[in-house]
């Protein structure tokens, strides 16, 4: 756990986000957590001073498909691993026409259709309601969209992002259904890993980076595998360049969170202090330590 005060930068993502040039002092590191097994180890690093630490979402190779992840164990090792903000990196289709292959969305809405996940840290025995009004962190949300713009990468500013179960895609019926919505992009990981990023009291911001359309598009039935893999290589690469220009940026913060997302849980645990399970308060031990050591 991180009793610095200083900001480590986690990132979580695709098998290769972590291969940033300039990035030293490297090492692979297993982390184990209280609520099962990690994607992978983490793997540590620093950027000019900042320290980073980087989670395969699915694992080197893309072993685990997205409703099988272990979402809780993910986001509790990086909080032991010292982790104060995360950048969460994925791919995601598009819903919306002006949003075409190759953008960056930085997102800061969701609606969950997930429906086979494990959601909370919380439970019988130790009860907690965090807010989620505004599930990420504008903080680092803003950070995310100057550099982008910086870069020279084609990024839109806010959006909602369906979260769907997988591991199939959406039926022509949902897809149109989500768009009726008001969803703007549609993806299977960022939930529960915003929820718990909040129950965790981590600062989080999502980019979402677009590889095709959503099967509404009427030409979503003729692109071409090899069409896709480039558009996925070429947000790979931008997606680490973002990475790289962003972590200094979050270098300075001395403070918690503006927008409260370090102090999330101040009000949330409703369980008596003499009903709380002891099992379960230590488990929680690097989720809720801050508050639970009281």
């Amino acid at each position: 756990m991180n009793h610095s005060g200083k900001p480590v930068i986690g990132v979580i993502g695709g098998s290769g986000v972590y291969e940033i040039e300039g990035l030293t002092n490297t090492r692979w590191q297993s982390i184990e957590s209280s609520f099962g097994t990690p994607s992978d180890e983490l793997f540590f690093g620093e950027l000019d001073g900042q320290q980073l630490v980087f989670l395969p979402r699915h694992g080197r190779g893309h072993k685990i498909p997205p409703n099988k992840v272990n979402y809780r164990a993910n986001i509790d090792a990086m909080k032991r691993a010292g982790c104060t903000e995360l950048l969460s990196i994925s791919a995601c289709g598009s819903l919306r026409e002006n949003l075409p292959p190759g953008t960056f969305v930085i997102v800061d809405q969701f609606i969950d259709r997930t429906i086979d996940r494990e959601k909370s840290f919380f439970g019988p025995g130790m009860v907690a309601h965090v807010g989620l009004g505004h599930p990420v962190c504008a903080r680092l949300s803003d950070k995310l969209y100057e550099c982008a713009q910086s870069l020279g990468i084609d990024t839109v500013k806010g959006g909602t992002y369906l979260a769907m179960e997988g591991p199939q895609f959406s039926t022509l019926a949902e897809s149109e259904l989500y768009r009726q919505w008001g969803c703007d992009v549609i993806g299977m990981t960022n939930m529960p890993e915003a929820k718990l990023a909040r129950e965790a009291e981590l600062c989080y911001a999502s980019v979402a980076m677009v590889t095709d359309f959503d099967c509404w598009h009427p030409d979503h039935d003729h692109v071409t595998v090899d069409a896709i893999i480039a558009v996925l290589m070429q947000n790979a690469d931008k997606g680490r360049e973002l990475v790289k220009a962003t972590a200094p940026e979050l270098a300075g913060r001395s403070e918690p969170c503006e927008f409260g997302c370090h102090r999330s849980l101040e009000n949330a645990l409703i369980t008596a202090p003499d009903a709380r399970d002891p099992a379960m308060i230590e488990k929680l031990d690097a989720v809720a330590g801050r508050i639970l050591d009281r």
